[in-house]
């Protein structure tokens, strides 16, 4: 599903956004019944971190956790296994969503530092049988769209010169624009942290990047009306998603600042002397609920199939399950070769309840 350069900005854009609309009511259900749900941060972070060493786009990293977590649902697999897995899947989204000379090569990929240190070697007749499994699970289907593919037309016109910064009139419209992306791209890898995203349909989510990028950049209003008709989705669609998102930026931003506050020699949880760190400031949880102060927000209702909502993303009744298997029938446990063994570090998603404003990005 490669899209030619900028298509938001083509002639085409709104035919494009409204395939996208209308594929993404069609998305098969997940239901987080995974065995190995608890590894699921894990394996989304490998994929990141192996789609960053090659420079691969936002879709085609979207998409290989989206493929992950729909077969992680539907078969039980083993720990070793899902290394194949996830790298698979990378690879199948790699080639649907990047050029051919883009795609990751078998002998690169076993040089990787972190397959080493895992002590993980791939092999071609592997690899082959596990992106069959996949293609023949998805039903050689891989249009599914993900936030990552609404993200960039609704930047288009996420910063608007009639924006407020703090109350006043913005001098720098272009700087803007640039921390606006900066935010955005970091609220869409948030997003893929954690598979409660997946209850929300994608393209809000990636409306809820937009808003959760305005709300700590302070851009009065928060979701203005041109925002809500591009997207057809009013502030109160976004509330729970945004949230979710400012809860996990008040996280890593407190996490930062226990780093930086970290006496030299100290290791981390050691007591010893007491140390001054500079503190974010705290907002106030009905900051979201305020964000049409400047402008009354009016609902405005998607212009697509009835029932599309934050909630009909995981309605649908189409499942997906292993090949020849029963209908409703449990995860399926799979075998495929892989050489080596890794341990697995359990990493859960620290959040708390409040909601961190970032320091200024930007003068006035």
């Amino acid at each position: 599903m490669e899209l030619e350069g900028q298509w938001w900005k083509g002639q085409l854009a709104g035919d494009i956004y409204q395939a996208l609309r209308y594929k993404e009511i069609k998305l098969p259900s997940y239901k987080g019944q995974s065995p190995q749900l608890n590894l699921r941060r894990y394996f989304a972070d490998l994929i990141a971190i192996v789609s960053n060493r090659y420079r691969l786009c936002p879709a085609a990293r979207h998409l290989a956790v989206y493929l992950l977590d729909l077969f992680m649902d539907r078969y039980d697999i083993t720990v070793q296994q899902l290394h194949m897995v996830a790298l698979s899947c990378l690879l199948l989204a790699s080639k649907f969503e990047e050029r051919e000379d883009r795609v990751p090569k078998l002998d690169t990929l076993n040089s990787l530092g972190c397959m080493s240190s895992m002590n993980l070697v791939l092999t071609k007749q592997g690899l082959l049988h596990m992106e069959l499994l996949l293609l023949e699970t998805f039903q050689w289907n891989l249009y599914l769209p993900t936030a990552a593919h609404f993200i960039e037309y609704y930047l288009s016109i996420a910063v608007n010169e009639a924006d407020l910064h703090d109350g006043w009139p913005m001098v720098c419209l272009e700087k803007t624009v640039l921390y606006m992306t900066k935010y955005a791209d970091y609220f869409l890898e948030v997003s893929l942290q954690d598979h409660v995203f997946l209850r929300f349909a994608p393209s809000l989510v990636a409306a809820a990047c937009v808003a959760a990028s305005r709300i700590i950049l302070r851009l009065s209003p928060s979701w203005p009306p041109q925002l809500q008709r591009l997207t057809a989705y009013s502030w109160d669609h976004l509330v729970p998603c945004v949230e979710k998102m400012l809860i996990a930026h008040d996280s890593d931003v407190k996490e930062a600042n226990k780093q930086t506050c970290q006496p030299p020699g100290q290791q981390p949880g050691q007591t010893g002397y007491h140390t001054t760190c500079q503190t974010t400031t705290t907002m106030p949880p009905q900051y979201l609920h305020q964000a049409s102060i400047q402008y009354p927000q009016q609902a405005i209702q998607p212009s697509l199939a009835p029932g599309h909502g934050p909630s009909s993303y995981v309605s649908h009744s189409a499942t997906l399950q292993g090949p020849g298997a029963p209908p409703h029938s449990h995860p399926q446990t799979i075998s495929a070769g892989l050489d080596g063994k890794a341990n697995i570090p359990s990493r859960a998603y620290q959040v708390n309840m409040h909601y961190t404003c970032a320091a200024p990005c930007f003068d006035r």
